[in-house]
């Protein structure tokens, strides 16, 4: 059957130029971070929103620094390091492990450690897993009560299966894919989330632009976007996307502010498609969501924090990032 192109809707235009207006306010709050306000639109002022570029966002910026970079670089360390953090995806966790354990390395790991520090925190009215995404409790597979002893014995299983050699020796990210999934209660989301976290690392060297698994949000997103799919999947769409992307722009007479000179990927499409779902429920109220939400439900709140941008080296970015910001930023399109 031949491909057919798919048919947009008026969210598909809402999705360039929110893609553009996000890009541009991250640039502007590394800009003037002291800025009472860093954009026009009333919405991304008030609602919080993850960047254009996954691996700007503040979580994966200190995943890939100070967890990924940071430590042993084997296999083994950086695989174990990589998914303990992502397991729980909360900075918090980890530095809260890293206070009472000091170097966080498989080799010094004891389960019954590890659970007694983040039992002591969950009594102490600690949260500690991240509220962007849901985990799934894994107690059918590991029999735990609590979800945190599921998912310290699921990273012990994936150690012992010898997943870091194997996703080492993969060929393809489509095989890192089939690989975490194969492991108890890491679902179609997770499974690809965690493979573009690992090939931020030196474990594996793929291009983003490999392979793509929407997740719920974006899939939301798409149907939103596209009355009609002209016949491709969900990953097919993200793919003409971001295939597409400077025709896109082109077309809306819109000038997008790459990420110093890398375009987006499909990880990046990925999400802003989920972004955009999130977006339409108060810029297109008259547009109905597959699951009714009608809201966005987190509030942006500025961190005092600042960050220092570090991408994984590969890219060759980082001697274009904010330290090195005079005349680096590179306008793509």
């Amino acid at each position: 059957m031949l491909a057919r192109t798919p048919k947009p809707t008026k969210v598909f235009d809402t999705f360039w130029r929110f893609a553009v207006e996000r890009q541009n306010l991250f640039y502007r709050r590394i800009e003037t971070p002291s800025a009472s306000q860093w954009t026009d639109d009333a919405i991304l002022e008030r609602h919080k929103f993850t960047n254009a570029y996954r691996a700007a966002d503040r979580v994966s910026q200190y995943l890939i620094r100070n967890v990924i970079y940071s430590g042993d670089q084997t296999p083994e360390e950086v695989f174990f390091r990589t998914i303990l953090f992502k397991l729980f995806n909360k900075i918090e966790t980890w530095e809260l492990l890293k206070d009472q354990l000091g170097d966080i390395t498989w080799r010094e790991f004891k389960f019954q450690k590890y659970d007694t520090i983040l039992t002591k925190a969950m009594a102490n009215k600690a949260t500690i897993y991240s509220g962007a995404y849901i985990m799934a409790s894994g107690r059918s597979a590991f029999g735990h009560a609590k979800k945190h002893r599921n998912h310290l014995g699921l990273l012990q299983k994936m150690m012992d299966d010898r997943l870091p050699d194997r996703i080492k020796q993969a060929p393809s990210m489509a095989t890192v894919y089939d690989t975490l999934h194969d492991q108890p209660s890491i679902g179609d989301f997770l499974a690809y989330q965690y493979a573009i976290d690992l090939n931020y690392s030196t474990l594996t060297d793929f291009s983003e632009n490999d392979f793509v698994m929407p997740g719920p949000g974006s899939l939301r997103g798409i149907a939103k976007c596209f009355s009609d799919s002209g016949n491709l999947s969900p990953s097919d769409i993200i793919r003409f996307v971001t295939e597409n992307q400077e025709h896109e722009l082109e077309k809306r007479g819109l000038k997008f502010n790459s990420l110093w000179g890398r375009p987006l990927h499909l990880i990046d499409v990925q999400n802003l498609f989920c972004e955009v779902d999130k977006y339409s429920r108060v810029f297109h109220p008259e547009i109905s969501s597959a699951d009714g939400r009608k809201r966005i439900k987190q509030l942006f709140r500025p961190s005092s924090k600042p960050i220092a941008y570090f991408f994984p080296p590969k890219w060759g970015l980082n001697d274009k990032t904010p330290e090195n910001l005079e005349g680096a930023r590179d306008t793509l399109f």
